[in-house]
């Protein structure tokens, strides 16, 4: 290979890390629980986290550069007041309350025009599985933000 092309490859890796990183700050920013772990198949980084009475999952990125969050066992209640400050309520077919007020069951959505998927399993026992992959890292970071905040609440209470 000549030393122009191995000069933009090594250039365009070291820009490519930079995006990761932050990336990942962007997300323990907006969620501060997030710690970094080992890679997942996202094939990227990856961020944990694990709270008792709040949840556990994990945040990574791709090799596309298009983000994945993947929660389990977080409050019905924060999950509703997040999902509900992000997109509305309804949004999932989870009826006018949001999904703070709907009934146990599996939503999904995807978006055809960007590929994401989006679902939301709500538990008898008054907790959700959110699963949000292949969306931008802004959108994740709404997300999550809101969702650090619907969090916050719950613990305060």
């Amino acid at each position: 290979m000549q030393p122009h092309i191995i000069r933009a490859l090594h250039d365009w890796r070291m820009a490519w890390e930079e995006q990761q990183t932050a990336a990942q700050e962007a997300f323990t920013a907006a969620f501060p629980a997030l710690t970094p772990a080992e890679k997942c198949q996202c094939f990227g980084p990856t961020l944990r986290w694990e709270k008792p009475g709040e949840g556990s999952g994990k945040v990574c990125l791709d090799d596309h550069g298009r983000a994945t969050i993947e929660f389990q066992d977080v409050p019905k209640a924060a999950v509703g007041k997040a999902m509900t400050e992000v997109w509305g309520a309804d949004w999932f077919d989870e009826g006018p309350g949001g999904f703070a007020a709907a009934e146990p069951g599996t939503y999904h959505y995807e978006d055809e025009s960007t590929y994401a998927e989006y679902e939301v399993v709500v538990r008898e026992d008054g907790t959700c599985e959110l699963a949000i992959a292949y969306v931008k890292i802004d959108d994740i970071v709404t997300i999550l933000e809101a969702l650090e905040r619907a969090l916050a609440e719950h613990r305060a209470a």
